[in-house]
């Protein structure tokens, strides 16, 4: 992996974001816009579309994805809304079309490049221009077999150039061969960032997630949000085996020896801002990201991936690994109930970081500098928060 300073900075702000920002729908408006839209975001896997027609769509933000496989074999991103009159041009999740996308409303047809191949009753309407009238393009990049789209063109690089740190250390999984082992996603009525600052950091495995501890202990740690990525690993203890799922997968966990003996007990994760986290262990990956809903509401959604010729003993390892995260994530849930409830309360004056919290700490100074109306520590009036950004923004 490619070095990086990793350096915590001497006499760094241990306050968090101030607690109005996890309450204000008008900030909510500002994030949606420019941390959420402006930003890349996972909208599914090769593995989705493995097929000419085949397609997957995701719904975040008040925005509409649909990412399609052409004729051509290339994988491409729309915003799913009909030229027409704004409908979706596919109503399910996941799907394969013939050999063009027709519009449920009206049954204008698009080709599968995006191009429109016409309108009903054509003679009705003057002539369209196929490329002009059809489908919104959005950015689409593929790493890693990763499907990612942005729904408005922002400063971020590349995926694969902000990636670029570990890539060779990611390689060696072979994400982009693997097939779907699971797709899941539920609400959880606390706000995004709560979510995200309870992720991002390690320093509560030992007291709040059991087999977490019992598996990797402190072997765990957590590197700084850098450009946008950051990661965290660990190595379980072969000795380790308090709880039941911890002890049969240490036990049925076959020799990883797919990959380099470094990461054959390893858990990694990697963390990609804004709100997404892909994951690897010697038998799968996974990415899981969040998305608000409402200031006191996130949708949490994730998806599993296995090897294709996956044996007995990986797959028996890679549940008892999915029991270990499903108790994990039952507790996170609950740990950011009781976070985001202190932002409500006038008694708490905000978060005091440790050292090993330096990733929640970095991570909000990327938010800090998209939108610099966080640094406001008191709470502005809801009708100036945009304003007051604009005019913050304007002075860097």
């Amino acid at each position: 992996m490619q070095a990086r300073d990793l350096t915590i900075p001497k006499g760094w702000d241990r306050r968090g974001l101030p607690a109005w920002s996890y309450n204000s729908p008008a900030l909510l408006e500002l994030e949606k816009e420019h941390i959420f839209r402006s930003h890349w975001q996972i909208a599914g896997h090769i593995s989705d579309v493995p097929n000419v027609g085949d397609y997957v769509t995701l719904d975040v933000v008040g925005e509409r994805a649909l990412i399609v496989r052409g004729k051509d074999g290339e994988v491409r991103g729309f915003h799913n809304i009909c030229r027409h009159r704004g409908s979706r041009v596919v109503t399910d999740n996941k799907g394969t079309c013939n050999n063009a996308l027709v519009c449920p409303f009206h049954g204008w047809v698009y080709n599968l490049d995006g191009t429109l191949r016409g309108a009903a009753r054509p003679r009705s309407f003057p002539d369209l221009d196929k490329t002009e009238f059809g489908l919104l393009p959005l950015d689409l990049e593929i790493w890693m077999g990763f499907i990612f789209v942005r729904f408005r063109e922002g400063s971020q690089p590349a995926v694969a150039t902000l990636m670029q740190p570990f890539e060779q250390e990611l390689s060696h999984y072979r994400i982009a061969e693997m097939v779907p082992a699971g797709f899941w996603k539920q609400k959880s009525p606390v706000n995004w960032k709560s979510v995200r600052d309870v992720d991002n950091e390690g320093y509560h495995v030992a007291m709040a997630h059991p087999a977490l501890q019992d598996l990797y202990g402190s072997t765990y740690y957590d590197e700084p949000f850098i450009d946008g990525v950051s990661r965290s690993f660990a190595r379980y203890n072969p000795h380790a085996g308090r709880r039941w799922s911890v002890r049969n997968y240490i036990k049925i966990a076959p020799e990883a020896t797919h990959l380099p003996e470094h990461l054959r007990k390893a858990w990694i994760y990697y963390g990609f801002f804004p709100n997404a986290v892909i994951a690897v262990t010697p038998e799968g990956a996974q990415y899981y990201q969040e998305f608000p809903l409402s200031t006191g509401e996130t949708l949490l959604r994730g998806a599993v991936f296995r090897y294709r010729d996956e044996s007995r003993e990986q797959a028996a390892a890679r549940y008892l690994a999915s029991r270990i995260d499903r108790e994990t994530n039952s507790e996170d849930i609950q740990l950011t109930k009781w976070s985001n409830e202190s932002m409500m309360s006038k008694s708490f004056s905000g978060f005091y970081l440790s050292d090993l919290e330096y990733t929640v700490r970095s991570h909000h100074d990327h938010l800090r500098k998209v939108l610099p109306v966080l640094n406001v520590d008191k709470a502005p009036d809801e009708r100036e928060v945009s304003a007051l950004n604009k005019s913050l923004c304007a002075r860097h």
